[in-house]
């Protein structure tokens, strides 16, 4: 009797770990945060003469051409579509896409299709360019931001230039404290993200642009119910990553 008591044991807890077992092969995986680089280049130098971040959100009538000549930037295309040339190089933009457009070069715009074109320009300007328009009429900017001072702890030596689009899921818990090791300049997308600084959390909405320079020790999480998609312009010097756990100055820490 103690046996076939025994033997009914064993296989009713051989039961519960194979159900334990399929249930966990079945069970979803969390939604990870997704990062897609959209346009990147690689500066030689960037301390020749302090530089500000600028962001600018232009359209460009229906049919209309344009023209560019500016620091280096990345423009990405918000509605429409662009047709964008410099020297023998050209390509159509369409929403979602980016090109980096390097400091000196003449580009020509022109907006295609049935309707104007809308796009958002990050640039990285020195000080004596700040207040010069990216784009010739009949192309209207509208300056989303701008950084009052220079980037600061920027060191000799080349810089990662990137356009980042990057989503959050759902209901994400905020990632662990962590700074730049250059400088960013964010624009949200979709969705609602809450950003922390120095423990105090932050709602920032669609068309919300938030800066973040070196040494800012920041979070970011996703309370809300649909996905939180933002664009990253991030400068970091070649070879070190873009974002460093903790504050600056630690072991291991820029």
């Amino acid at each position: 009797m103690h046996s076939t008591l025994l033997r009914s044991l064993l296989v009713c807890v051989c039961a519960v770990a194979l159900c334990a077992t399929a249930a966990e092969q079945n069970t979803p995986a969390a939604p990870a945060i997704t990062r897609a680089v959209l346009a990147a280049t690689k500066l030689q130098t960037v301390v020749d003469a302090p530089v500000h971040f600028r962001a600018v959100s232009v359209t460009l009538p229906t049919g209309q051409s344009s023209r560019v000549s500016a620091s280096d930037g990345i423009l990405y295309q918000l509605s429409g579509s662009t047709a964008v040339s410099v020297g023998n190089d050209s390509k159509t933009l369409s929403p979602g896409e980016a090109l980096y457009i390097a400091n000196g070069s003449a580009a020509n715009l022109k907006a295609g299709g049935s309707e104007p074109s809308t796009f958002l320009h990050f640039v990285l300007v020195v000080a004596a360019d700040l207040n010069k328009p990216l784009e010739a009429a009949p192309a209207i900017g509208h300056e989303l931001y701008r950084t009052e001072a220079p980037l600061p702890s920027l060191k000799p030596g080349r810089y990662d230039l990137t356009l980042s689009r990057v989503t959050f899921p759902a209901q994400m818990p905020s990632n662990a404290p962590h700074h730049r090791s250059g400088a960013a300049l964010y624009y949200i997308l979709s969705g609602t993200g809450a950003n922390t600084i120095e423990g105090t959390p932050h709602n920032r909405a669609a068309g919300a642009v938030i800066y973040e320079p070196f040494g800012l020790v920041h979070q970011w999480g996703n309370p809300g119910e649909v996905p939180l998609v933002f664009l990253v312009f991030n400068i970091n010097p070649e070879g070190v990553t873009a974002v460093v756990p903790g504050a600056p100055g630690k072991a291991g820490n820029p």
